[in-house]
Order: C-alpha cells, then structure tokens, then sequence
C-alpha cells in the first residue's frame, strides 16, 4: 500500500453511530447492499435519493477502491445568491473573457467559515442536523447585509468582511466546529483569520488593472440572501488535476480507460513521466476505475466540477431558516444568469472597452502547421477544404497585412493555402524567417533539416517575398540548441516582426506547436514556461492550433484574446482553448 493511501487510512476510525439508519440506507440495504457500501454511495452523492445512490453503485461496480474505508471531505462555505450573486457570476465571465483563467474560477464564489475536514459516512447525516440547528439559531443575530469593502494586491483581488460582521461569522464557524466534534467525532477548523471573498487570485500582475476595473462594476450593497453550504470532495484527488472527457472513448487494450463525453478524470501530473506521448493515466470520478486515455480527448476542468453540495440553509433575518429550493440558483462556476438592471454594470465597462477595441492598431494570430489532412479526411480533402462556404477565417474578414512562416515546408504549405483561403494569395507574399523554426533539441537527427529555399519554393508556386531579409540567418540555427536560446531567439524574432510591421492588420504566423506559447507569452510580457512544462504543453497544441494578440490603444502592449475563429476538431484534433497552457500556469 502506498504511503499516501496509509495516511488516508489512518484517518479513519471503525466507530459505531447511535442514530438509527435513514429511510435512504433502509432502501439500499433492502436492495442487498452491505452497510459500508450504501453508506459510501450516499455520502458520494449528497445523500439525496435512492436513484442517485444506486446509479453511483452501478457505475462504481468495477471500482477497486469501493471496500475502502476512506471518507470523502466537508467544508463549510458561506455562498451568495440573488443579484449580488449575479453580479459575482457576470464578473467571473468577464475577468475569464478579458484576463484568461486565475485560481478564483476553480471555484464558485464563497466565504469560507470551515475548511475541509473528514467525516465517517455513517455520520454525515449528524452534519446535517448540526448546519441546520446552527443556521436556525443565528438567523436572529445574522446581518441584513454583510458590509465588504475592495481590497487589491499584485496577486489577489477580493471583498474583506468588516470585522463587526466577520465576528458574527466567525461565531457561526465556531459553533459547528464544537457541534461536529462533539456529535461526529470531526476535527474541524474554523477560519478565525481575515474572512474574504476572492474576485481573483494568482493572476498575471499586468491584469490587475482590468479587474480592479470589473470588480468595481459590483455592488457590495446589492440584494443578497446568504445560505450555509455543506460541500464534499474525494480526499484522494486533492493535489490532482481535473480534466472534462469531450468525447467518448472506447479502450483499445486492457489498460485504457472508458471514457463517455462529460465525464470527469483525476490526472496526477507527477505520474505522467513513463507515459507514451499523447496520452495520460488517469482516474474516472463517474466509474473508479484507472487506465490511459488519450489526452487529445479532454480539456481542463474546474477543481470544484465534481464537489459534491449536500445541504444547503438560508440565513433569513427575524424568521426561521429555509432550505435552499431547487429552482433556486444552483452555485456553479460556470453558470451564466443575466440582468439588465444595473448602474454602472459589467456590460457598460464591456461596451467601452469594445469601442476601444475599435482603434486598435494591429493583431498577431500564430498558427500551427496543419497535418496531412488527405490521410485524415481522404484525398478528396484538397478540392473541398477551401470552398465558397467554408473559408472561416475569410467569413469572419480577418484583414491579413503580413505573412510569416518557418523555414519547414509544412508550414510554408498552410501560409500558402490560408492566404489562398482568405483570397489574398495574390496580394500577400509569405516570408520566410528561419528564427520561427521549432526547438532544435526536438529534431530527431539531432541536425538542423535542409530547408527547400526561397528559389525552390518560388518555383514550385509557393508565393514567396524574395526580397524580405531574415532577422535570423537560417546559418545561426544549431542542433540541439538549449532551452534558454530557443527561447531567446523566440522572444527576438516575434519582437523584430512586430517591430518591422507598423501598419494595421494581422500578423499571420505559421509556426509550430511550440510557436503559440514561445512567441505570445514574450509579446505579452509573460516570462517562459519552464522547460518541463513547456513540453507538456506542446503536446496539446493541436495542427492548426491559434493564439491571438491585440496591440492595445497606448501601443506597444499586447494582450491574448480569443482567436476569430475555432480551432479544426475531429477524432485526433480535439478542442484547443489557448488560455490552459499558453496563457495560464
């Protein structure tokens, strides 16, 4: 047994409860399932229904962990809904939109009053009581609204409670931490420090401006009604990256993992070394079971995707608590809810940023070379690829002022069939810059490959600009160069093209899986990925993958947004979203 699934073990104690079993493990144990058992499949559920508990025994039937008594974890938060909640959501989109993923949108907006702590599944049930006594007793003393006040650092951006209101909070958090113990054998911690609302957290310190600015947008002092939330997650996946299954797969071998299109997969990043590339090793939340899958099949989920919410319970100055009804929001991070009615809301602040937008001088879309798409779709895919209704980037009137591509005839081939596509392969001449060539280190002959030239391309039809002069010598490319110069002459080649392109319009880059992070993050003024990780993303970046920057009104600085069309998905081409990886660490 490994180290850490000893840890888990050891936390948990074989105790008896006193409270006789619910109408819910009645049900389950009628059915023929032993105790332990229904008693897991419950607390894995929120310990809703009958049917929600006998479909996770079902899809758990494989699972090789199912006789293990390892508990899930709790935590206590406190969540808004109503039109504060609103607001909260419209700035979550907003700031993702504008600023790329930070830490704050893995979960949904909350206060946390009790951090996560274990709990035996046969006394879940006594946190319910618990919450629901404790909610009751402070709906007297709870705040018609709780005062929170802006603050703003480098790296964190978020509400503070003013300390008469977070006192009050601070009692509710104590007085469940001393229940649960006393009544279900928990440890519980409650949060006595700074309570907070984070807005964002870990992002890039150049977006503190934008979101300082969204953040402004939200009224503290909007109607919001306060519910109590019991939440759980598996223990074991905690330090695990979460990833979204977007299609289904079906195992070729004995060691693959069944996947159907949504489920959710627990990666851990440590145990992807011995992998074969393009795929991982992974854990289903829906199944227990463990296999390899292919990674081209997933995107990155949120952490708080598979939490579990078990009970929720309002704060209801002057009256009795209520229990949160179904209709009501559901507190998701991904929920998009609407209102018109606002001061100074998120949509104003959008309004004028898009008319700002208007005036901005030039963009830079860098490209993936595309694949051998006749292998692929069939050989008919030359004739059709490029037809009157199906010309994307042309039907969204990208406005291509310049043309580069690496030195490696794959790219070279789809500058020229982009340009044919956007029906300017008359107008704009492609040049070639051996500097956007891929990292050396990665070519399999460990020498640098003969490149056809600029004569040979011109002659084989290729639209070429004989008279452009490399910034880098095609002679300056040595064999297995080191990471620091391949991202030295990254970072100098994109800042010589953007520096040699004054006029408006785009930028067409045609690199390779490497050039989307090696050439947005220096223009954007993000330092380079660490060598291990800037392999690992790589390997994600699928043919024809895009990253787009946009210079902004001052000039000479950038920022990424999303491409103006999407990425080419089929079987082997998955989904591509430019802020896991190329923006985001």
């Amino acid at each position: 047994m490994a180290v850490a699934e000893t840890q888990l073990y050891a936390k948990v104690a074989n105790k008896h409860r006193s409270k006789s079993p619910s109408v819910l493990l009645e049900s389950l144990l009628a059915k023929g399932f032993p105790a332990h058992i229904a008693q897991k499949a419950l607390a894995a559920t929120g310990q809703k229904t009958i049917e929600e508990a006998a479909k996770w025994l079902h899809s758990h039937c494989n699972d090789p962990s199912l006789d293990d008594p390892i508990p899930q974890e709790y935590a206590l938060y406190l969540c808004p809904t109503g039109c504060f909640y609103n607001r909260l959501q419209e700035f979550w989109k907003e700031s993702k939109r504008q600023c790329g993923k930070n830490r704050a949108h893995e979960i949904f907006p909350h206060i946390t009053l009790c951090d996560f702590f274990t709990c035996e599944d046969q006394k879940v049930e006594l946190l319910y009581d618990i919450l629901k006594q404790i909610v009751n007793n402070f709906s007297q003393k709870f705040p018609q609204t709780i005062s929170l006040s802006l603050h703003s650092s480098t790296s964190y951006l978020g509400f503070f409670i003013s300390d008469s209101h977070a006192n009050i909070l601070k009692e509710i958090a104590v007085a469940f931490s001393s229940e649960a113990s006393a009544l279900a054998d928990c440890h519980v911690k409650p949060c006595l420090k700074q309570l907070h609302l984070t807005l964002a957290h870990k992002f890039c310190p150049h977006h503190q401006k934008t979101l300082e600015q969204l953040a402004k947008c939200i009224n503290p002092g909007e109607t919001c009604q306060w519910v109590a939330a019991l939440y759980s997650r598996d223990m074991r996946f905690v330090h695990y990256q979460t990833l979204r299954a977007l299609f289904q797969y079906k195992p070729q071998n004995i060691d693959e993992l069944m996947m159907n299109a949504g489920d959710f997969i627990y990666v851990d990043p440590t145990q992807q070394s011995d992998v074969s590339e393009g795929w991982v090793i992974g854990t289903s939340h829906r199944t227990g079971c463990r296999g390899f899958l292919p990674e081209n099949y997933t995107e990155r989920a949120n952490e708080s995707d598979t939490w579990v919410k078990h009970r929720e319970y309002a704060f209801v100055p002057g009256s009795k608590f209520v229990t949160q009804s179904a209709n009501e929001p559901n507190v998701k991070l991904n929920g998009e809810v609407h209102n018109p009615v606002m001061s100074r809301s998120v949509t104003n602040i959008l309004s004028l940023q898009l008319s700002q937008n208007a005036t901005l001088r030039r963009g830079v879309l860098v490209m993936r070379h595309g694949e051998r798409v006749d292998q692929v779709f069939g050989k008919s895919w030359l004739q059709q690829c490029l037809t009157a209704d199906g010309e994307a980037l042309l039907d969204q009137e990208v406005a291509v002022s310049y043309v580069y591509s690496s030195p490696a005839l794959r790219c070279v081939q789809t500058a020229h069939l982009v340009l044919q596509g956007l029906k300017l392969d008359q107008k704009v001449k492609i040049r070639v810059e051996p500097g956007l060539f891929e990292w050396t280190k990665w070519e399999a002959n460990k020498a640098i490959p003969n490149f056809m030239t600029l004569t040979e391309l011109t002659e084989a039809s290729y639209k070429i600009d004989t008279s452009y002069r490399s910034n880098i010598p095609l002679s300056s490319l040595v064999p297995s160069e080191s990471y620091e110069d391949y991202v030295s002459r990254s970072s100098a080649a994109i800042k010589q093209i953007v520096t040699a392109c004054p006029n408006k319009g785009v930028i067409l880059i045609v690199g390779h899986g490497s050039s989307l992070a090696s050439f947005t993050r220096p223009l954007i003024g993000l330092p380079a990925k660490d060598s291990s990780d800037f392999a690992q993303v790589v390997r994600k970046i699928p043919s024809l993958g895009m990253c787009f920057c946009e210079e902004l009104k001052e000039g000479n600085k950038w920022q990424m947004v999303n491409p103006p069309v999407k990425t080419l998905t089929h079987g082997a081409n998955a989904a591509f979203n430019w802020r896991n990886g190329i923006v985001e660490d």
